[in-house]
């Protein structure tokens, strides 16, 4: 494992010859990327000069987020889809072979089974063009319990439910984005973590909870740095991890807002101290910038 920066989820808004070496010089050995702002920078300086900023920063490339607008109108996933070959294979060509997003946990038009085969239908595709590329594909499952009150019709929100649905995909690329606040609060047990196999996680994603709040009462958009209150046991999280195998990044979401409000070198010296104060509670070696 290793840390990578996430540098909009803490707030970080700069361009990316100045994220790698902040993300360096605090620790991070890798950064998660918009995909499509390294395609423009591309566009402008050149694949050539593109890999040598990552290479004379020290720093390699995370996941990248889908850049396929696939839960909305059918237009705009078909378009897309038609440029994730070209966004896949520059990923590739910079040494990201993990991207991610997302799975809504609930909704107001589709029954289960219709939004189950919906998934399939839209998601397969895209997984396709990404293991012809060369990459996997982790879907995040939502288990904020606030999300799914506020739907008609529940969805997959575990673990177990989105390994199927990766399963149901059927490429053999696809697997997990596991966000720790969601296996939290979605009810998940260090047991779960322990049966997975490093061939079903495909990026990591950590965060504490508020000490106080009800797992009911929790807001999604209101997270803590790892091992702030202590309220997910992270240290559990981790070894777990580590045990199945898993060797990819590892980034901070916590979606706070004193984080966010940091100048850019405070925020990534804050999360890389939080990822520091939880790889020594669970007793692992602290992975090498």
């Amino acid at each position: 494992m290793y840390w990578s920066l996430n540098p909009g989820a803490i707030g970080i808004r700069l361009p990316l010859p100045e994220i790698l070496p902040l993300a360096r010089a605090t620790g991070f050995a890798g950064v998660d990327i918009n995909i499509v702002e390294v395609a423009d920078l591309v566009a402008q300086q050149g694949l050539g000069a593109v890999q040598a900023l990552f290479q004379e920063a020290g720093v390699r490339l995370g996941s990248w987020g889908l850049p396929v607008d696939w839960r909305g109108a059918t237009e705009r996933w078909r378009a897309g889809l038609a440029d994730l070959p070209r966004l896949a294979d520059l990923a590739v060509a910079l040494g990201a072979r993990r991207c991610v997003t997302w799975v809504p946990p609930a909704s107001d038009e589709r029954p289960f089974a219709e939004n189950f085969a919906w998934h399939v239908e839209r998601l397969q595709p895209i997984a396709e063009v990404l293991r012809a590329a060369g990459c996997r594909l982790g879907l995040e499952f939502i288990g904020t319990p606030s999300l799914r009150r506020t739907r008609r019709y529940p969805f997959l929100y575990t673990q177990d439910g989105m390994l199927d649905l990766a399963r149901a995909i059927g490429t053999g690329n696809v697997g997990l984005l596991l966000d720790s606040w969601h296996w939290y609060t979605s009810g998940g047990t260090l047991a779960d973590l322990h049966r997975l196999t490093a061939a079903d996680i495909v990026a990591v994603h950590l965060n504490d909870a508020p000490a106080g709040v009800p797992l009911d009462e929790l807001q999604d958009n209101a997270r803590c740095l790892p091992g702030e209150t202590g309220v997910i046991d992270l240290a559990g999280f981790l070894q777990a991890l580590q045990a199945v195998g898993y060797d990819g990044p590892v980034a901070v979401e916590p979606f706070n807002q004193a984080v966010s409000a940091l100048p850019p070198a405070e925020a990534a010296r804050a999360t890389a101290e939080s990822l520091r104060r939880v790889w020594q509670r669970a007793g692992l070696p602290l992975p090498v910038a």
